[in-house]
């Protein structure tokens, strides 16, 4: 077993749990983009998390503010890879909270910008949007802290016992 593929599994595992029952917006892809963004080249860092929720909509259906979903896990790489060179257990867990922030107000504001959506285009109705989402970013701040720990936490692990995982280097292909 080598790095990428160890690394892959654990993704493709966190992945697939965005198809099992679970309460709403208690998902992997943050914590994905940030694991991706630490261990992955930079192109896989972007491919995985988008690659994950494409195929998850494709199945659970597609929706209007997709563009705002997408773009702010692609802004979470981001978060990764600054990630990568500032790793610990507080930065990551810090990290994990921007990108829970980041998804909860860019998401929003996609929510109330979209044409025909729920909120009037007005202060109001941006300041209803986010108060109405609230309980959804209690339940992202719980998922996204739990599949980050897991991710990191598994990887970590897995370096003690596998030398392969010792490398620093994002991986690559």
């Amino acid at each position: 077993m080598n790095r990428l593929m160890f690394a892959l599994g654990l993704i493709l595992l966190a992945a697939s749990s965005r198809l099992l029952p679970h309460p709403a917006n208690v998902a992997p892809i943050t914590a994905l983009a940030l694991f991706g963004g630490v261990y992955l080249g930079k192109r896989l860092a972007f491919a995985v998390p988008l690659l994950a929720m494409f195929l998850s909509d494709a199945v659970l259906g597609f929706h209007a503010a997709m563009i705002w979903v997408y773009g702010s896990f692609a802004a979470t790489v981001l978060i990764g890879f600054w990630l990568r060179r500032h790793q610990g257990v507080l930065t990551t867990a810090g990290a994990t909270v921007a990108g829970s922030v980041l998804f909860f107000v860019v998401t929003n504001f996609g929510m109330w910008a979209t044409p025909g959506g729920l909120y009037p285009h007005t202060v109001a109705g941006l300041g209803a949007c986010y108060a109405a989402a609230i309980p959804f970013f209690r339940n992202s701040m719980f998922g996204d802290l739990a599949y980050a720990g897991a991710l990191f936490g598994l990887f970590e692990l897995g370096k003690r016992y596998l030398p392969v995982l010792q490398d620093r280097a994002p991986v690559e292909r």
